[in-house]
Protein backbone atom coordinates (compact mmCIF):
# COMPACT_ATOMS: atom_id res chain seq x y z
CA UNK A 1 0.00 0.00 0.00
CA UNK A 2 1.44 3.33 -0.47
CA UNK A 3 1.75 5.51 2.40
CA UNK A 4 2.71 9.19 1.17
CA UNK A 5 -0.14 11.68 1.53
CA UNK A 6 0.18 15.43 0.08
CA UNK A 7 -1.49 17.87 2.01
CA UNK A 8 -2.64 21.15 0.35
CA UNK A 9 -2.13 24.00 3.43
CA UNK A 10 -0.46 24.47 5.75
CA UNK A 11 -2.71 26.25 8.52
CA UNK A 12 -4.19 24.56 11.91
CA UNK A 13 -6.30 21.48 9.94
CA UNK A 14 -3.40 20.94 7.38
CA UNK A 15 -0.24 20.61 10.11
CA UNK A 16 -3.24 18.63 12.44
CA UNK A 17 -3.73 16.17 10.17
CA UNK A 18 0.02 15.95 8.79
CA UNK A 19 0.43 14.90 12.34
CA UNK A 20 -1.67 12.35 12.83
CA UNK A 21 -1.15 10.67 9.75
CA UNK A 22 2.82 10.70 10.38
CA UNK A 23 2.14 8.94 13.65
CA UNK A 24 0.36 6.37 11.60
CA UNK A 25 3.75 5.98 9.93
CA UNK A 26 2.46 7.75 6.79
CA UNK A 27 4.43 10.01 4.40
CA UNK A 28 3.54 13.18 4.77
CA UNK A 29 4.09 16.46 1.86
CA UNK A 30 2.31 19.28 2.92
CA UNK A 31 2.67 22.45 0.51
CA UNK A 32 1.70 25.84 1.41
CA UNK A 33 1.45 28.61 -0.75
CA UNK A 34 2.94 31.59 1.94
CA UNK A 35 6.40 31.98 2.05
CA UNK A 36 6.68 30.77 4.99
CA UNK A 37 4.51 28.07 7.45
CA UNK A 38 2.99 30.77 10.02
CA UNK A 39 -0.26 32.23 10.53
CA UNK A 40 -2.41 35.24 10.71
CA UNK A 41 -1.29 36.96 13.84
CA UNK A 42 -4.84 37.82 16.17
CA UNK A 43 -6.45 35.80 18.72
CA UNK A 44 -8.16 32.69 18.76
CA UNK A 45 -10.48 31.05 21.24
CA UNK A 46 -10.51 26.78 21.32
CA UNK A 47 -13.30 25.19 23.64
CA UNK A 48 -12.76 21.77 25.57
CA UNK A 49 -14.09 19.85 22.68
CA UNK A 50 -10.70 20.09 20.82
CA UNK A 51 -8.98 18.91 23.95
CA UNK A 52 -9.64 15.30 22.98
CA UNK A 53 -7.99 15.58 20.20
CA UNK A 54 -5.24 17.59 21.60
CA UNK A 55 -4.68 14.84 23.76
CA UNK A 56 -4.85 12.16 21.08
CA UNK A 57 -1.51 13.80 19.83
CA UNK A 58 -0.06 14.21 22.42
CA UNK A 59 -0.11 18.08 22.85
CA UNK A 60 -2.68 18.98 25.38
CA UNK A 61 0.49 20.59 28.01
CA UNK A 62 1.92 22.61 24.57
CA UNK A 63 -1.30 24.03 23.72
CA UNK A 64 -2.32 25.12 27.52
CA UNK A 65 1.24 26.60 28.24
CA UNK A 66 0.55 29.26 25.75
CA UNK A 67 -2.73 29.83 26.37
CA UNK A 68 -5.18 32.26 28.78
CA UNK A 69 -8.11 30.48 30.59
CA UNK A 70 -10.54 32.88 31.13
CA UNK A 71 -13.05 33.71 33.98
CA UNK A 72 -16.00 33.87 32.01
CA UNK A 73 -17.38 34.21 28.12
CA UNK A 74 -19.91 37.15 28.64
CA UNK A 75 -22.20 38.73 26.49
CA UNK A 76 -22.74 42.70 27.31
CA UNK A 77 -25.38 44.81 25.73
CA UNK A 78 -23.48 47.75 23.41
CA UNK A 79 -26.31 50.44 24.04
CA UNK A 80 -27.07 49.87 27.59
CA UNK A 81 -24.23 47.60 29.24
CA UNK A 82 -26.19 45.35 30.76
CA UNK A 83 -24.88 41.30 30.92
CA UNK A 84 -27.38 39.43 28.08
CA UNK A 85 -25.37 36.35 29.23
CA UNK A 86 -22.69 34.78 31.05
CA UNK A 87 -21.09 31.34 31.06
CA UNK A 88 -18.58 31.08 33.64
CA UNK A 89 -15.65 29.02 32.60
CA UNK A 90 -13.94 27.91 36.22
CA UNK A 91 -14.05 25.13 37.76
CA UNK A 92 -17.87 24.01 37.38
CA UNK A 93 -17.03 24.45 33.69
CA UNK A 94 -13.62 22.52 34.02
CA UNK A 95 -15.63 19.75 36.37
CA UNK A 96 -18.79 19.36 33.57
CA UNK A 97 -16.40 19.26 30.22
CA UNK A 98 -13.82 17.77 31.93
CA UNK A 99 -11.63 19.75 29.82
CA UNK A 100 -10.84 24.23 29.74
CA UNK A 101 -12.25 27.02 27.50
CA UNK A 102 -8.79 28.22 26.47
CA UNK A 103 -7.74 31.48 24.08
CA UNK A 104 -4.21 31.74 22.33
CA UNK A 105 -2.34 33.65 20.04
CA UNK A 106 -3.29 32.12 16.58
CA UNK A 107 0.95 31.88 16.00
CA UNK A 108 1.39 30.08 19.39
CA UNK A 109 -1.20 27.83 18.38
CA UNK A 110 0.37 27.18 14.85
CA UNK A 111 4.10 26.70 16.12
CA UNK A 112 2.80 24.17 19.01
CA UNK A 113 1.51 21.93 15.44
CA UNK A 114 4.48 23.52 13.69
CA UNK A 115 6.86 22.05 16.07
CA UNK A 116 5.77 18.60 16.49
CA UNK A 117 5.62 18.15 13.02
CA UNK A 118 8.74 19.38 12.26
CA UNK A 119 10.19 16.65 14.98
CA UNK A 120 8.27 13.89 12.51
CA UNK A 121 10.72 12.88 10.15
CA UNK A 122 8.10 11.31 7.82
CA UNK A 123 7.02 15.03 7.54
CA UNK A 124 8.18 17.79 4.80
CA UNK A 125 7.29 20.96 4.64
CA UNK A 126 7.31 23.48 1.17
CA UNK A 127 6.46 26.79 1.30
CA UNK A 128 5.97 28.95 -1.44
CA UNK A 129 4.26 26.22 -3.25
CA UNK A 130 0.67 27.30 -4.06
CA UNK A 131 -1.58 24.24 -5.62
CA UNK A 132 -3.31 25.31 -8.94
CA UNK A 133 -4.94 22.07 -10.16
CA UNK A 134 -5.08 18.25 -9.37
CA UNK A 135 -5.49 15.42 -11.78
CA UNK A 136 -6.66 11.86 -10.64
CA UNK A 137 -4.36 9.31 -12.40
CA UNK A 138 -6.30 6.31 -10.60
CA UNK A 139 -3.81 4.70 -8.70
CA UNK A 140 -2.17 8.03 -7.95
CA UNK A 141 -3.34 11.85 -7.87
CA UNK A 142 -0.86 14.83 -9.31
CA UNK A 143 -0.71 18.01 -7.74
CA UNK A 144 0.43 21.10 -10.16
CA UNK A 145 1.36 24.28 -8.29
CA UNK A 146 1.07 27.53 -10.01
CA UNK A 147 4.72 27.72 -10.92
CA UNK A 148 4.70 24.96 -12.86
CA UNK A 149 6.11 21.97 -10.58
CA UNK A 150 4.39 18.73 -10.27
CA UNK A 151 3.74 16.27 -6.92
CA UNK A 152 1.87 13.10 -6.70
CA UNK A 153 0.56 10.96 -3.99
CA UNK A 154 -1.47 8.15 -2.97
CA UNK A 155 -3.64 10.76 -1.70
CA UNK A 156 -4.70 14.39 -1.54
CA UNK A 157 -6.26 16.79 1.39
CA UNK A 158 -7.37 19.85 0.60
CA UNK A 159 -7.03 21.88 3.70
CA UNK A 160 -6.12 25.24 1.84
CA UNK A 161 -9.53 26.99 3.69
CA UNK A 162 -12.45 29.51 1.99
CA UNK A 163 -10.69 30.15 -1.21
CA UNK A 164 -9.72 26.18 -1.47
CA UNK A 165 -8.45 25.34 -5.09
CA UNK A 166 -8.92 22.09 -4.26
CA UNK A 167 -12.63 22.50 -4.09
CA UNK A 168 -12.73 24.87 -6.57
CA UNK A 169 -11.74 22.23 -9.07
CA UNK A 170 -14.12 19.81 -7.13
CA UNK A 171 -17.43 21.92 -7.60
CA UNK A 172 -16.86 25.07 -9.49
CA UNK A 173 -19.81 26.68 -7.11
CA UNK A 174 -18.72 30.25 -7.30
CA UNK A 175 -17.75 32.78 -4.55
CA UNK A 176 -18.60 31.82 -1.04
CA UNK A 177 -21.90 33.08 0.95
CA UNK A 178 -20.59 36.95 1.90
CA UNK A 179 -23.14 38.34 4.41
CA UNK A 180 -22.48 42.03 4.04
CA UNK A 181 -20.41 41.95 7.47
CA UNK A 182 -16.70 43.06 8.05
CA UNK A 183 -14.31 42.42 10.98
CA UNK A 184 -11.24 44.43 11.97
CA UNK A 185 -8.84 43.01 13.99
CA UNK A 186 -6.16 44.56 16.40
CA UNK A 187 -3.74 43.63 19.24
CA UNK A 188 -2.67 45.78 21.73
CA UNK A 189 -0.49 46.22 24.96
CA UNK A 190 -2.48 45.46 28.43
CA UNK A 191 -1.75 48.44 29.80
CA UNK A 192 -3.20 50.38 27.20
CA UNK A 193 -6.52 48.99 27.83
CA UNK A 194 -8.36 51.65 29.49
CA UNK A 195 -10.18 51.05 32.51
CA UNK A 196 -13.50 49.58 32.97
CA UNK A 197 -12.99 46.80 29.77
CA UNK A 198 -12.94 43.53 31.25
CA UNK A 199 -9.56 42.11 30.99
CA UNK A 200 -10.26 38.65 32.69
CA UNK A 201 -13.19 37.65 29.98
CA UNK A 202 -13.74 37.00 26.85
CA UNK A 203 -16.14 39.24 25.98
CA UNK A 204 -18.94 40.21 23.59
CA UNK A 205 -20.57 43.27 23.21
CA UNK A 206 -23.69 43.07 21.08
CA UNK A 207 -25.56 45.55 18.84
CA UNK A 208 -27.72 46.39 16.79
CA UNK A 209 -26.01 46.11 13.03
CA UNK A 210 -22.19 45.53 14.95
CA UNK A 211 -20.49 43.94 17.60
CA UNK A 212 -16.71 43.79 19.15
CA UNK A 213 -15.28 40.53 20.69
CA UNK A 214 -12.44 41.34 23.13
CA UNK A 215 -10.20 38.67 25.44
CA UNK A 216 -6.57 38.52 26.74
CA UNK A 217 -3.85 36.89 25.17
CA UNK A 218 -0.01 35.95 26.16
CA UNK A 219 -0.25 35.46 29.73
CA UNK A 220 -2.51 38.22 30.15
CA UNK A 221 0.45 40.66 28.90
CA UNK A 222 -1.77 41.86 25.33
CA UNK A 223 -5.76 42.31 24.61
CA UNK A 224 -7.43 41.08 21.29
CA UNK A 225 -9.70 43.08 19.88
CA UNK A 226 -12.12 42.22 16.63
CA UNK A 227 -14.74 44.60 15.64
CA UNK A 228 -17.25 43.08 12.74
CA UNK A 229 -20.13 45.51 11.20
CA UNK A 230 -22.90 45.64 8.91
CA UNK A 231 -21.64 47.94 5.86
CA UNK A 232 -23.42 48.06 2.20
CA UNK A 233 -19.28 48.62 1.31
CA UNK A 234 -18.45 45.28 2.41
CA UNK A 235 -16.61 43.93 -1.06
CA UNK A 236 -15.11 47.46 -1.68
CA UNK A 237 -11.30 48.43 -0.58
CA UNK A 238 -11.43 51.12 1.16
CA UNK A 239 -9.11 53.35 3.44
CA UNK A 240 -8.13 54.29 6.33
CA UNK A 241 -10.13 57.32 6.45
CA UNK A 242 -13.41 56.01 4.85
CA UNK A 243 -13.04 53.14 7.35
CA UNK A 244 -13.10 55.47 10.35
CA UNK A 245 -15.55 57.43 9.22
CA UNK A 246 -18.04 54.15 8.80
CA UNK A 247 -16.98 52.92 12.49
CA UNK A 248 -17.90 56.09 14.23
CA UNK A 249 -21.45 56.13 12.26
CA UNK A 250 -22.03 52.77 13.08
CA UNK A 251 -20.75 52.51 17.10
CA UNK A 252 -22.19 56.26 17.61
CA UNK A 253 -24.96 54.58 20.20
CA UNK A 254 -22.82 51.75 21.86
CA UNK A 255 -21.10 52.15 25.15
CA UNK A 256 -18.06 54.37 25.79
CA UNK A 257 -15.87 51.58 26.81
CA UNK A 258 -16.67 50.10 23.39
CA UNK A 259 -15.60 53.34 21.57
CA UNK A 260 -12.59 53.68 23.68
CA UNK A 261 -11.18 50.17 22.22
CA UNK A 262 -12.13 51.32 18.61
CA UNK A 263 -9.60 54.46 18.99
CA UNK A 264 -7.02 51.95 20.10
CA UNK A 265 -7.67 50.01 16.68
CA UNK A 266 -5.50 49.56 13.27
CA UNK A 267 -8.66 50.25 10.97
CA UNK A 268 -6.34 49.97 7.39
CA UNK A 269 -7.01 46.29 6.72
CA UNK A 270 -10.56 44.46 7.27
CA UNK A 271 -11.86 40.85 6.15
CA UNK A 272 -15.53 40.48 4.32
CA UNK A 273 -17.12 37.54 6.36
CA UNK A 274 -18.85 34.76 4.74
CA UNK A 275 -18.97 30.97 4.78
CA UNK A 276 -20.71 28.47 2.54
CA UNK A 277 -24.27 25.96 2.51
CA UNK A 278 -23.36 22.94 4.05
CA UNK A 279 -22.61 19.81 1.47
CA UNK A 280 -22.91 16.54 1.83
CA UNK A 281 -19.89 15.53 -0.28
CA UNK A 282 -16.17 16.50 0.60
CA UNK A 283 -14.16 13.85 -1.84
CA UNK A 284 -13.39 12.93 -5.37
CA UNK A 285 -11.75 9.83 -5.32
CA UNK A 286 -8.32 10.00 -4.08
CA UNK A 287 -9.18 13.64 -2.97
CA UNK A 288 -10.88 15.00 -0.05
CA UNK A 289 -11.72 18.24 1.80
CA UNK A 290 -10.99 19.68 5.88
CA UNK A 291 -11.46 22.24 7.75
CA UNK A 292 -12.45 25.72 6.21
CA UNK A 293 -12.42 24.05 2.90
CA UNK A 294 -15.28 21.61 3.65
CA UNK A 295 -17.55 23.26 5.62
CA UNK A 296 -16.68 26.92 6.02
CA UNK A 297 -18.55 28.75 8.85
CA UNK A 298 -19.18 32.18 10.36
CA UNK A 299 -17.13 33.09 13.99
CA UNK A 300 -19.86 32.86 15.89
CA UNK A 301 -19.15 29.62 18.23
CA UNK A 302 -15.39 30.17 17.90
CA UNK A 303 -15.21 26.51 15.97
CA UNK A 304 -13.78 27.01 13.03
CA UNK A 305 -10.19 26.03 13.94
CA UNK A 306 -11.66 22.84 16.69
CA UNK A 307 -13.60 21.74 13.55
CA UNK A 308 -10.72 21.72 11.65
CA UNK A 309 -8.50 20.00 14.17
CA UNK A 310 -11.18 17.06 14.99
CA UNK A 311 -11.49 17.13 10.90
CA UNK A 312 -7.95 16.12 10.79
CA UNK A 313 -7.77 13.44 13.77
CA UNK A 314 -10.57 12.13 12.79
CA UNK A 315 -9.60 11.55 8.64
CA UNK A 316 -6.39 10.24 9.85
CA UNK A 317 -7.64 7.54 11.85
CA UNK A 318 -10.28 6.68 8.81
CA UNK A 319 -7.71 6.15 6.53
CA UNK A 320 -5.35 4.37 8.84
CA UNK A 321 -8.17 2.09 9.45
CA UNK A 322 -8.81 1.52 6.03
CA UNK A 323 -5.53 0.03 5.50
CA UNK A 324 -5.41 2.14 1.63
CA UNK A 325 -8.99 1.95 0.85
CA UNK A 326 -8.96 5.84 0.70
CA UNK A 327 -12.45 6.67 -0.93
CA UNK A 328 -14.01 4.16 1.73
CA UNK A 329 -12.02 6.20 4.17
CA UNK A 330 -13.52 9.39 2.90
CA UNK A 331 -17.00 8.12 2.63
CA UNK A 332 -16.32 7.30 6.49
CA UNK A 333 -15.41 10.38 7.17
CA UNK A 334 -17.65 12.42 5.68
CA UNK A 335 -20.72 10.56 7.12
CA UNK A 336 -18.75 10.51 10.79
CA UNK A 337 -17.94 14.61 10.57
CA UNK A 338 -21.13 16.08 8.28
CA UNK A 339 -23.90 16.40 10.54
CA UNK A 340 -21.88 18.02 13.29
CA UNK A 341 -20.05 20.39 11.07
CA UNK A 342 -23.68 21.70 9.33
CA UNK A 343 -24.80 22.26 13.05
CA UNK A 344 -21.82 24.34 13.67
CA UNK A 345 -22.20 26.03 10.51
CA UNK A 346 -26.17 26.38 10.94
CA UNK A 347 -25.94 27.35 14.52
CA UNK A 348 -23.27 29.93 14.02
CA UNK A 349 -26.08 31.36 11.01
CA UNK A 350 -28.30 31.33 13.68
CA UNK A 351 -26.83 33.24 16.17
CA UNK A 352 -25.59 36.05 14.02
CA UNK A 353 -29.37 38.24 14.56
CA UNK A 354 -29.38 36.96 18.27
CA UNK A 355 -25.71 38.92 18.42
CA UNK A 356 -27.38 41.81 16.53
CA UNK A 357 -30.57 42.00 17.48
CA UNK A 358 -32.52 45.53 17.65
CA UNK A 359 -35.40 47.08 18.43
CA UNK A 360 -37.93 44.93 19.97
CA UNK A 361 -36.05 41.44 19.34
CA UNK A 362 -33.36 42.70 21.17
CA UNK A 363 -36.10 43.62 24.33
CA UNK A 364 -37.47 39.76 24.21
CA UNK A 365 -33.43 38.35 23.88
CA UNK A 366 -32.69 40.06 26.82
CA UNK A 367 -35.96 39.34 28.82
CA UNK A 368 -35.30 35.56 27.67
CA UNK A 369 -31.50 35.29 28.58
CA UNK A 370 -32.23 36.77 31.87
CA UNK A 371 -33.55 33.67 32.98
CA UNK A 372 -31.16 31.28 31.64
CA UNK A 373 -29.07 29.62 34.69
CA UNK A 374 -25.87 27.54 34.39
CA UNK A 375 -26.93 24.66 33.79
CA UNK A 376 -29.13 25.62 30.95
CA UNK A 377 -26.27 26.91 29.30
CA UNK A 378 -23.76 24.33 29.83
CA UNK A 379 -26.80 21.59 28.65
CA UNK A 380 -27.36 24.39 25.59
CA UNK A 381 -23.87 23.55 24.90
CA UNK A 382 -23.41 19.59 25.72
CA UNK A 383 -23.58 18.36 22.19
CA UNK A 384 -20.51 20.93 20.69
CA UNK A 385 -18.14 20.88 23.94
CA UNK A 386 -18.64 17.02 25.22
CA UNK A 387 -16.55 16.62 22.05
CA UNK A 388 -16.18 14.48 19.08
CA UNK A 389 -16.42 10.63 19.03
CA UNK A 390 -14.11 9.05 16.51
CA UNK A 391 -16.34 6.57 14.63
CA UNK A 392 -16.00 2.67 15.81
CA UNK A 393 -13.20 0.95 14.02
CA UNK A 394 -10.98 3.84 14.19
CA UNK A 395 -8.79 1.98 17.09
CA UNK A 396 -9.20 5.08 19.29
CA UNK A 397 -11.00 5.55 22.32
CA UNK A 398 -14.08 8.05 21.99
CA UNK A 399 -15.27 10.82 24.59
CA UNK A 400 -19.20 10.19 25.24
CA UNK A 401 -22.29 12.75 25.81
CA UNK A 402 -23.26 12.21 29.20
CA UNK A 403 -26.60 10.54 28.83
CA UNK A 404 -29.36 13.57 28.10
CA UNK A 405 -26.88 16.17 28.17
CA UNK A 406 -28.31 17.38 25.42
CA UNK A 407 -31.11 19.79 25.11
Amino acid sequence: MDRDILVVGGGIGGLTAALALARHGYKVRVIEEASEFGAIGYGIQLGPNVFHMFERLGLSEAVLRVSVIPRAVVMLDALDGAEVACIPTGESFRARFKHPYVVLHRIDLHHVLLDACKAMPSIELMASTAAASFEDLGERVRVRSKDGRAFEAAAVIGADGLGSAVRTQMFEEGAPRFIGYVAHRTIVPMEHVPAGVRRDDVVLWGGPGFHIVHYPLRQKTVFNIVAVFRTSTYAEKGDLAGHRAEIEKTYRDAQPAMKSLLAMMDLERRWAISDRDPIRRWHRGRVVLLGDAAHPTLQSLAQGACMAIEDGVCLAELMHAAGGDFAAAFRQYESARLLRTARVQLESRALWPFYHAEGIARDVRNETTAKWSEDHMFRCLAWLYDGFALPSGSGQATPHARAGSSP
